[in-house]
């Protein structure tokens, strides 16, 4: 495999990004993918047919904590960063 993703390849990833690249990001990025995909593909030699297909590579239970009822955030604290606001309410665009 080649050190260097092909143009093509990095310009279609970028627009599926919605990124818009210079020539040098361009190259830059390419080498950089390249090399991802190299690794990767060294990743694929591994034997792994004895592994069993696992979610996560620990084992973990319920990692939720218990429900606790608590004093929630005053009216006054939750608005006060807020763009807009009648004193009650956020106030949002309207979308129908």
């Amino acid at each position: 495999m080649s050190n260097s993703l092909a143009e093509a390849d990095v310009l279609k990833v970028a627009s599926l990004s919605r990124l818009k690249l210079s020539e040098a990001e361009v190259e830059t990025l390419g080498k950089q993918m390249g090399s991802v995909l190299k690794y990767i593909a060294m990743l694929d030699e591994l034997d792994t047919e004895s592994i069993e297909p696992m979610a996560h590579a620990i084992e973990i239970s319920n990692v939720f904590r218990e429900d606790q009822l608590q004093a929630s955030l005053p009216r006054e604290k939750a608005l006060s960063n807020a763009p807009q606001t009648d004193g009650n309410y956020f106030l949002v665009p309207a979308i129908l």
